[in-house]
C-alpha cells in the first residue's frame, strides 16, 4: 500500500520521540511505500487535491541502554513528484498546531479527497471539529469544573470558588502558555490579560486538580478504542507534565475509569471520523482530547516493548 503523511519539516522531527517517524518506520517496515508532503505542498487541480511528495526510507531507530536511538542520517528522500493524494491509500495529516488560518485551508483541500478511494487521518472534517480544548466540553461528565471565557470578572468569580486555577490558551501544543493561578495571586490581572490577549481572546480555565503531581497520562486510541498509555510526571518546580516541558514518562495501566472515558467519547470520535486520538487524563478526568499530531507512541512502545505504530498502520492496511 501506499501511505503519505503530512509532517512538519523532517529537520524539526525527532525520530526518537515523534509518533509521526513512528509510524511511517512502521509502515516501511511492514512493506508499504511511504511519502511525505506539507501543508504548503498542496494544491487543488481538476477539482482534486494534488501535493508533490517524495518517497521516504528511514533507518529504524534502534533500542541502546534501554532508550531510543537514531542514526544521524536517519533518513533518505527521492525526488518529488506531483500527484493526486487519491493515488494512496492513505493520507495521515500530521502537522502540528496551532490550527492557524493556513491548517485551516489545507483541511479545506483534503475535502477534495474522495473517501472511497483514500482514508484521511484524521478526517479533516473532524480536526476543524474538535478544538483540541474545546472538544472535551462535550463529555461534562468526564471533565473537571470548567469554564471558556475572556472576562476577567468571570474568571475571578471562578477562582473564588477554587483553591487554583489552570490557564489554557485554545490553541497551541505541547504545554505552551499554560499558566497556574491560585487564590492571592498578586498576578492575577497580568495573567489574565496575558492569557486572553487583553481580553480579546477566551482561554479555558479549569480547577486545578492536585493529583497532577503524580501525572497526566497520554492514552491512545484507535478508532475509539486504547491501545497504550504513558504517563508523564512534572519534575523540578514545572507543574506540568508535558514531556516538551521536561515530564518525566512512566509506564502505567490504563485504570476501569479511563475505559469508562475512552466509551463514552469513542461513538463521537467515530462520528467524527477522529480514528488517532491522544486524550489526556488526570486524576481520573479528561482534560484534553488531541487529533492534529498527538505524540506517545515511542514512549509506549518503549516502557511496554510494543509497536503501536505498527498496529495503526495495520488497523488501515487491513
Amino acid at each position: 500500500m501506499k501511505f503519505a503523511f503530512i509532517i512538519d519539516p523532517l529537520a524539526k522531527l525527532d525520530p526518537t520521540h515523534d509518533s509521526s517517524v513512528a509510524m511511517m518506520e512502521s509502515a516501511g517496515n511492514l512493506g508499504h511505500e511511504v511519502y511525505i508532503t506539507s501543508i504548503n505542498e498542496l494544491s487543488v487541480v481538476g477539482g482534486k487535491a494534488y501535493a508533490h511528495l517524495q518517497k521516504i526510507t528511514l533507518k529504524p531507530v534502534k533500542l541502546v541502554d534501554n532508550h531510543w536511538k537514531a542514526e544521524e542520517n536517519w533518513y533518505l528522500l527521492e525526488e518529488s513528484t506531483f500527484l493526486p493524494l487519491e493515488s494512496y491509500n492513505a493520507v495521515f495529516m500530521r502537522t502540528d498546531p496551532p490550527v492557524n488560518t493556513p491548517y485551516l485551508y489545507a483541511t479545506y483541500i483534503l475535502d477534495l479527497i474522495d473517501p472511497k478511494k483514500t482514508k484521511v487521518v484524521n478526517s479533516p472534517q473532524g480536526i476543524r471539529a474538535a478544538n483540541e480544548k474545546m472538544y472535551a466540553l462535550q463529555f461534562p461528565s468526564v471533565i473537571p469544573d470548567t469554564i471558556v471565557t475572556q472576562s476577567k470578572s468571570v474568571i475571578a468569580d471562578f477562582l473564588s470558588q477554587k483553591e487554583a486555577l489552570i490557564l489554557k490558551p485554545l490553541g497551541g501544543k505541547a504545554g505552551e502558555g499554560i499558566l497556574f493561578l491560585q487564590q492571592g495571586d498578586r498576578n492575577f490581572n497580568s495573567l489574565i490579560e496575558i492569557s486572553t490577549k487583553q481580553g480579546k481572546e477566551p482561554i479555558m480555565v479549569q480547577e486545578y486538580l492536585p493529583s497532577a503531581k503524580e501525572g497526566d497520562k497520554r492514552i491512545i486510541l484507535l478508532n475509539g478504542k486504547p491501545i497504550g498509555a504513558v504517563n508523564r510526571i512534572p519534575t523540578g518546580k514545572e507543574f506540568r507534565g508535558n514531556m516538551a516541558v521536561g515530564g518525566r514518562v512512566a509506564q502505567t495501566d490504563i485504570t476501569e475509569r479511563e475505559l469508562n472515558i475512552s466509551e463514552i467519547l469513542a461513538p463521537k470520535l467515530i462520528e467524527d471520523g477522529l480514528f488517532f486520538v491522544g486524550i489526556d487524563v488526570i486524576g481520573g478526568y479528561l482534560t484534553e482530547v488531541n487529533v492534529t499530531s498527538p505524540t506517545g507512541i515511542r514512549e509506549i512502545d518503549l516502557l511496554n516493548n510494543v509497536n503501536l505504530g505498527q498496529d495503526v498502520i495495520n488497523a488501515i492496511a487491513f
